[in-house]
């Protein structure tokens, strides 16, 4: 039995190119990471945007800069000319090539200030310049403080009435994939849409699909109404509540016009995503794939 089966899986692999675990196609490394010149005026954003910049291939292969709550949407002339080593060396997330046209560029949620130093690079049609000798030093960045509280637990109850899902199974990657943190979606029934957690409104998003929480134990919550509804530019979104607004789960965010968001042939999946997960020691979830109301209890989160 051992020779037939050795013998019978080893034909089979050769005669149809099985791809068994170490016979993967191999992909092309791209080109290698340069340093990217820059200045002593140059902020972390514009230091993230001079590297992308470079990584996409400067002013003549952009066509359109665009951003949402957490991702550069970039059209260029060929995406086929990117160097993901150079773009992933400015730090961010992760590389989404679409098509032949389209990129996106998961930075998080300090996307905006990264676009507009971009747009101003583009605009300025700049010239940015790379070198490998070991006396250009590359531009240190300080550590963030954190301000966590070390073994504390947040709890995180459902956002709106409806059916509760593994963040895995939304249709956009860069939430599936966990690119921002990791976190669960509920897909509504309704449009009243309330706090997961207790915390602070931290910041809201001009397009009012998207905004961020803070727990007291220091946990960034990103809540983001619906996929690719930035397109919507807010007209679903009847929020309620403000910036620096203390909020209680269950406290009601916004009030949301589910039929518009379809309308739009958008989905309308409610993510709350914790993003700052190297503070995370543990999450500990109740089932998933079912139906919830507000006050389901959905996570326990515990910081590090």
């Amino acid at each position: 039995m051992a020779v037939i089966y050795y013998f019978g899986f080893d034909f089979a692999i050769k005669k149809f190119n099985l791809l068994t675990p170490g016979r993967e196609p191999i992909e092309a490394d791209d080109a290698p990471v340069e340093e990217v010149s820059t200045s002593k005026t140059d902020d972390k954003y514009m230091v993230m945007a001079k590297k992308v910049y470079a990584g996409i291939g400067g002013h003549d292969n952009i066509s359109v800069i665009d951003n949402c709550t957490t991702r550069l949407r970039l059209q260029l002339k060929d995406t086929g000319k990117i160097n993901k080593s150079q773009i992933m060396s400015a730090g961010v997330a992760g590389v989404n090539v679409l098509d032949k046209t389209n990129i996106h560029i998961v930075v998080g949620t300090e996307v905006q200030f990264v676009a507009d130093a971009l747009k101003q690079l583009y605009a300025n049609n700049a010239t940015v310049t790379t070198t490998n000798e070991a006396n250009d030093k590359p531009v240190e960045k300080a550590e963030p403080v954190s301000d966590v509280k070390s073994g504390e637990t947040d709890v995180f109850y459902s956002v709106a009435d409806g059916h509760l899902e593994d963040i895995e199974q939304v249709s956009d990657p860069t939430f599936a994939q966990k690119m921002l943190g990791d976190g669960y979606a509920v897909v509504p029934t309704d449009g009243k849409i309330t706090a997961p957690v207790d915390g602070t409104i931290a910041t809201i998003f001009p397009t009012k699909h998207a905004m961020g929480i803070k727990t007291t134990n220091g946990l960034e919550v990103l809540v983001h109404m619906g996929i690719d509804t930035v397109q919507l530019k807010g007209e679903p979104f009847d929020l309620k509540v403000k910036e620096g607004q203390v909020v209680k789960h269950g406290d009601q965010l916004a009030q949301v016009d589910l039929d518009k968001i379809k309308q739009a042939g958008k989905k309308t999946d409610m993510m709350v995503i914790v993003t700052n997960m190297p503070s995370v020691s543990y999450m500990k979830y109740n089932v998933l794939d079912k139906d919830v109301k507000l006050n389901t209890e959905v996570v326990k989160v515990t910081t590090k």
